[in-house]
């Protein structure tokens, strides 16, 4: 994998306060602000093979600095304090806002805080709390999410968190590496299908 596409995304790490990129692109990426590196460890290995697969398939690329990256809020469920609650509820509603003006197809987390985020602005039932997530049930999110997919509405497609590339432990990585290839087969499947109805290429 080039350095270049594995420092894709670093100077949106940098300079990610809030958001950045743009908001009429279909995808959209919601991070948890306590860890930015997810763009670089956990996204760009995946984005790396749904180019490849897109490229041998349609002969087109999607245009990756136009991708929105937005951080969810980190303390959702986790603190009790009224004005934080204010802020989640207010930062809600403007995201739902948006989500109305720009219809984005896609929008894809990482980790369990950023999926019961964008669950809470899609209004998405049952309301399962933030405890109820982990690697296993977020897994069956993902795949009922791809088994599900609409295009004619907004799509939470959860990723989960894993290892860095720096990893000590072989086995972690060769374990993470065939988590993004799967992972990516199954999003570029669909962007694939529905090439037509996405703003995403260059």
């Amino acid at each position: 994998m080039s350095s270049l596409l594995l420092n894709n995304y670093s100077t949106f790490v940098d300079r990610l306060k809030e958001e950045c990129g743009d908001r009429s692109c279909s995808i959209w990426l919601f991070v948890n602000p306590k860890y930015p590196e997810d763009i670089t460890n956990i996204w760009d290995p995946i984005m790396y093979e749904i180019q490849d697969k897109v490229y041998r398939k349609l002969h087109a690329r999607i245009n990756s600095k136009k991708i929105f990256i937005k951080n969810a809020v980190s303390d959702i469920g986790r603190v009790n304090d009224s004005s934080i609650e204010a802020e989640v509820a207010k930062s809600i509603v403007t995201l739902r806002e948006s989500l109305l003006e720009y219809q984005p197809k896609l929008l894809i987390t990482f980790g369990t805080i950023a999926f019961e985020f964008v669950r809470r602005v899609t209004e998405t039932r049952p309301e399962n709390g933030i405890k109820y997530w982990n690697s296993c049930n977020l897994g069956n999110a993902f795949e009922h999410s791809i088994e599900n997919f609409d295009i004619s509405q907004a799509n939470s497609i959860p990723l989960v968190r894993r290892m860095s590339n720096s990893s000590i432990n072989n086995q972690d990585w060769e374990d993470s590496n065939g988590y993004f290839h799967n992972v990516a087969d199954k999003i570029a499947d669909k962007i694939i299908k529905h090439k037509d109805s996405l703003n995403i290429w260059i």
